[in-house]
């Protein structure tokens, strides 16, 4: 745990370092984020905060490798965090080159099938599903490539979807980062296998990455992580699950805490999770659609009614509306790590009590205590 938990300082520390570099380099370059009509910020704030985060993901790589104990792991466990990078190199240079010149849907979009791509060519995708007794539904390469291809693609653009309050998307990412990270540790821990594993290696150095760029992000923000970050982090975080399904057996993967296989959920989390982290931009991307074509609009029309939108409506300052919005990422992530890998009235209860003190926050506390207005000047 203590070699996790210095990989996830080392990312933190040069994506904090590495942001003002990225900041300097938009500003030269152009890269910065005009004022829309739709848009929450009054100021143009500079893009390209994904260069820092790759930078921080890569340091960590880096040190893990020197690691006493995780330079000591299976050859795979490194190979495959690499291809993951190299991925994520790949899709943040796509994202780049959008936040200098706004390239087109259709050509992103080739950029993310691309990146899914390397992934799959070197065998990073789902390899089988098990049931709750531990029985094995080996996939075909074919069915595997495309469930891959269809849920990293999906992952990255909830994540470009979910980016429109300042601390947003950092926050929901590293949220589900340390949910993921958890749920691979313990598994490993109620396994008796090693600890040393891609999806907590990953999602280690991912959640230090998001912490580290929160500072320069959180309202009032002086840099956006641009597409450059969003889609970088949606791929890595999509890419933690998918390393599960090839390092850990059937058995092990529905062994929960106890010995116990109450559910299917620990064998369907590899698939869940990237999914349930983004359940709530997911369900906004469905509104906004339904919203839109209702109203005889293009689905793509741009709107100022998303939930992030609706939250400050209901009287959350912009600060609080993010706070929540993390609350809910944070209920979604770790109730499914917590169903998944305990049964019984405990573990229910648990998430009841969570879900309670959501809620009430989310609609009290705008009753309670009205946001300050800002002054002019800090608009």
């Amino acid at each position: 745990m203590r070699e996790y938990a210095l990989v996830f300082l080392v990312a933190a520390s040069v994506t904090y370092l590495l942001t003002v570099v990225a900041r300097e380099i938009a500003l030269r370059t152009g890269a910065v984020a005009e004022v829309r009509d739709r848009d929450v910020h009054a100021e143009p704030i500079p893009y390209l905060g994904g260069l820092a985060m790759l930078g921080g993901l890569v340091a960590a790589y880096v040190v893990a490798r020197e690691l006493p104990f995780l330079s000591t792991s299976g050859p795979f466990v490194f190979r495959d965090a690499g291809i993951v990078l190299i991925a994520g190199a790949l899709i943040c240079a796509v994202g780049v080159l959008d936040d200098l010149f706004e390239l087109d849907a259709l050509t992103k979009l080739g950029g993310q099938l691309l990146a899914a791509g390397f992934l799959i060519a070197f065998g990073i995708q789902y390899v089988f599903f098990t049931s709750s007794d531990g029985t094995q539904f080996p996939l075909q390469p074919a069915q595997g490539a495309l469930l891959t291809g269809f849920v990293v693609v999906a992952t990255v653009n909830a994540v470009n979807f979910v980016d429109g309050l300042d601390g947003l998307a950092a926050g929901v990412v590293g949220i589900g980062a340390v949910a993921f990270f958890v749920f691979c540790y313990q598994l490993a821990h109620y396994n008796g296998v090693s600890l040393a594993t891609t999806g907590a290696l990953l999602s280690a150095s991912l959640a230090g990455a998001c912490a580290g760029f929160l500072p320069h992000n959180f309202h009032p923000a002086r840099l956006f992580m641009g597409d450059s970050g969003s889609m970088l982090i949606g791929l890595v975080l999509s890419a933690s699950a998918l390393t599960l399904t090839g390092q850990f057996s059937g058995t092990e993967i529905s062994q929960g805490a106890g010995g116990s296989r109450a559910s299917l959920l620990p064998t369907l989390l590899p698939l869940l999770l990237p999914v349930s982290i983004l359940i709530v931009p997911m369900v906004d991307l469905i509104l906004a659609v339904v919203r839109r074509t209702r109203a005889g609009r293009s689905p793509m029309a741009p709107d100022k009614q998303h939930l992030h939108h609706r939250l400050l409506e209901i009287g959350h300052s912009q600060r609080r509306a993010v706070l929540i919005m993390w609350l809910w990422a944070g209920l979604v992530a770790f109730g499914t790590v917590l169903v998944s890998l305990y049964s019984g009235p405990p573990a229910w209860i648990s998430l009841a009590a969570m879900t309670a003190v959501t809620v009430g926050l989310t609609f009290l506390v705008p009753v309670l205590h009205k946001p300050e207005i800002a002054a002019p000047d800090e608009a």
